[in-house]
């Protein structure tokens, strides 16, 4: 999380990702910079060049709603990206932070995920930490060495090259995801540990973080691939819980009658038998 401020950095990314023709301005010649100027991004957004400069170099934190609209138009951001950086504009005592004990669950949550058993769902945190989950859940990711961050199993588990079909397209979404909570909470020490772990050990995490890409979690299919059980065509869908916002309900749920839906089923016996061996809990040393 290196550079100037949360919202220089976010600027500088988006700013940089940008080709003049993106934006409807002729490109003459050989370009010294990626993307965009920076005198380019402030003459479409109606500001000064120096004002614009100040915001990436963090000399100036305090646009107002206006600026924060016009930026946000200049650099094409969609609506998630617009509401980012909304909040990292905010002072450091504005953010609502994280509550101490986020990581415990309700026991009515708790209840109702278990008493899903053709159905794998889990809670997530805001760091994509695996706070909860059913048995079938368990069941599904045995193949990992662990079932306890979505980002470290994506990244840094070799299961996850092979378990998640479009492992691009799941690596860019985990990214996207943690970008999203960080904005929300910037001073998170949590999201900062996995953050600074997976940019020191995986490259690709390092190169995707440094794009300031920010996406939440959206109902969509994905294709997996359990060691057992074979090819998957699942549903995802994601549900804040209310009485702790910070917590998402992740619910994978297949078509009625669906291979994948007999495959669920097979995997749900191989629980009740014993023949998929327990995950591990998260430990200290988790992403």
């Amino acid at each position: 999380m290196s550079g100037s401020t949360p919202m220089g950095d976010f600027l500088r990314a988006r700013r940089e990702a940008l080709k003049p023709q993106d934006v409807g301005l002729p490109e003459y010649g050989r370009r010294r910079v990626p993307g965009l100027r920076r005198e380019e991004v402030a003459m479409l957004a109606g500001v000064s060049s120096d004002y614009y400069m100040r915001l990436e170099q963090g000399r100036e934190t305090s646009p107002s709603p206006q600026v924060i609209d016009a930026i946000a138009a200049a650099l094409h951001l969609d609506d998630e990206a617009h509401d980012h950086l909304r909040r990292l504009t905010r002072a450091p005592q504005e953010h609502r932070g994280i509550p101490a004990g986020h990581e415990r669950i309700s026991p009515q949550l708790l209840q109702l995920i278990d008493s899903w058993p053709d159905t794998p769902a889990f809670i997530l945190g805001p760091a994509l930490d695996i706070l909860a989950h059913n048995a079938l859940a368990a069941a599904l990711h045995s193949g990992f060495q662990r079932f306890d961050n979505l980002a470290r199993m994506i990244f840094l588990d070799p299961a996850g090259r092979t378990f998640y079909q479009d492992w691009d397209k799941a690596a860019n979404s985990c990214v996207a995801e943690l970008r999203a909570a960080y904005g929300y909470d910037p001073e998170s020490q949590r999201i900062t540990e996995v953050v600074e772990t997976l940019c020191a050990k995986s490259p690709e995490f390092a190169e995707l973080w440094a794009r300031h890409e920010v996406k939440g979690k959206t109902q969509q299919a994905k294709y997996l691939a359990h060691p057992e059980a074979g090819a998957l065509e699942i549903q995802f869908s994601a549900f804040t819980v209310n009485d702790a916002p910070h917590q998402q309900l992740v619910v994978y749920q297949a078509e009625p009658a669906s291979a994948t839906a007999a495959a669920f089923a097979d995997l749900r016996s191989r629980a009740n038998r014993g023949e998929s061996p327990p995950l591990p809990a998260r430990t200290d040393d988790t992403a």
